[in-house]
């Protein structure tokens, strides 16, 4: 096991946009998803029927389809309708669709990646700029995932997208700061760039050794993350706060070391 679990030097200041990204994800989860993850739908329900059909149509696996079908909750109904179908995309759903999650340990890992890498990068774009980029970043991810699933009506959910963007701008932004990473039962400070990459590595190659199919009902969208990593790192530059970035320009040439 390889886990990030913190990052050293931090900037000053409060990020105040990365929290209230976590708080916005957070409260979604405990507010909608937890409530009505336990709840059946009314056979009757409209939304109820509209996902049987859609669902029944994309799944080529039929024990699977009925598996997905016997343990469908209201939930579920949420994330059909909110989410991002490549097969029926909406403007909406682009944005909707980072804020929902499949379930705790999937909302806990993107909030320890955004807890751990957001707070530099929203030092160094500034507060506005760093919630439009964060956007921005989602967006293309979903959209670099949709290029490989144009037909599917899988939704697309999570907030991955975008912090695999976070992640990217992190790799150009600061490849030397030392990340405290849990590797099997030891904490070991490692150089951002070396666990980015290795990070991105595994990405590649899982997106390699799985192709991606419009017709898989649950997995992780590598695709999507990948997309979000390659977007990040590109944006990230067409963000960035002149302003910010004079002033570090000026403290670095003023002392040695590197800074924040």
């Amino acid at each position: 096991m390889v886990l990030p679990i913190g990052d050293a030097p931090n900037p000053r200041g409060v990020p105040v946009v990365t929290y209230l990204l976590i708080a916005a994800n957070v409260a979604v989860y405990l507010l909608v998803a937890v409530p009505l993850g336990s709840r059946h739908p009314a056979s009757n329900d409209p939304a109820l029927q509209e996902y049987v059909r859609v669902m029944s149509q994309s799944f080529h696996d039929r024990a699977a389809l009925q598996q997905v079908l016997h343990n469908v909750s209201a939930y579920d109904l949420v994330v059909f309708e909110w989410g991002f179908r490549p097969g029926s995309p909406r403007l909406v759903d682009l944005l909707t669709c980072m804020f929902l999650h499949a379930g705790f340990l999937h909302l806990f890992g993107n909030m320890l990646f955004l807890w751990i890498y957001g707070d530099n990068v929203e030092h160094r774009l500034g507060h506005v700029s760093y919630l439009f980029w964060y956007l921005a970043t989602g967006v293309a991810a979903t959209l670099f995932h949709m290029l490989g699933a144009s037909g599917s009506q899988i939704p697309l959910v999570g907030a991955s997208g975008a912090i695999s963007g976070v992640l990217g701008a992190y790799l150009i932004l600061y490849p030397r700061v030392r990340v405290n990473t849990l590797i099997m039962f030891f904490v070991v400070a490692l150089p951002a760039w070396l666990i980015l990459i290795w990070w991105f590595g595994v990405q590649v190659l899982t997106a390699y050794m799985t192709p991606l199919r419009a017709d898989v009902s649950s997995g992780v969208a590598v695709w999507a993350h990948i997309g979000g990593f390659l977007g990040g790192m590109v944006l990230v530059k067409v963000f960035q706060n002149p302003q910010l970035v004079a002033q570090r320009n000026a403290i670095r040439a003023s002392r040695a070391g590197y800074a924040l």
